[in-house]
């Protein structure tokens, strides 16, 4: 991070249900712990897991992708590091914001349920197996998201929830 300039937060779709890798067998006393942020995980799932080139992990997270290119170096080098070395990875912290998950509903039972903000449309009803199901249009990611810190950012607010954050 460059000193003197505020960090964007970046939108992240949720937070890790886990939270720390060790290496097995050996005790957490022993170990030293590298910190990766949600935002740097989000930032290598984006582009290594879901194979999303960096202009579109970017545009995703909301920050330009010179900002995604720095996240993704000091994250895949943690993780290595992590890997080659030994270390614990604990996965906390940053400066980001939580997408809500998206609203769907079953024209069928009338059933709601909550689906991952980017995960596509459900093919059936969770309930009741029915095939006439849809997402809440106003749920919908569209358009041009407002800019915050001045505008040097992508960063929208109109579809997030704050995160801890700390």
């Amino acid at each position: 991070m460059r000193p003197g300039r505020p960090r964007c937060p970046r939108r992240i779709e949720s937070e890790p249900v886990v939270s720390y890798f060790k290496p097995r067998g050996v005790p957490m006393s022993d170990l030293d712990v590298v910190l990766l942020s949600l935002e740097e995980l989000e930032a290598v799932r984006l582009v290594d897991l879901e194979g999303l080139n960096q202009e579109e992990a970017a545009q995703r997270i909301g920050i330009s992708r010179r900002a995604l290119w720095e996240d993704l170096q000091n994250s895949r080098r943690k993780i290595v590091e992590a890997l080659v070395t030994g270390k614990a990875i604990e996965i906390k912290g940053g400066n980001y914001t939580v997408k809500r998950p998206r609203r769907c509903t079953c024209n069928g039972c009338q059933a709601d349920w909550d689906i991952p903000f980017s995960a596509r449309e459900p093919d059936q009803c969770p309930k009741c197996g029915g095939s006439d199901v849809q997402s809440h249009p106003e749920d919908q990611d569209g358009g041009e998201p407002e800019r915050c810190c001045k505008g040097r950012c992508r960063h929208g607010n109109e579809s997030e929830t704050e995160g801890d954050g700390a």
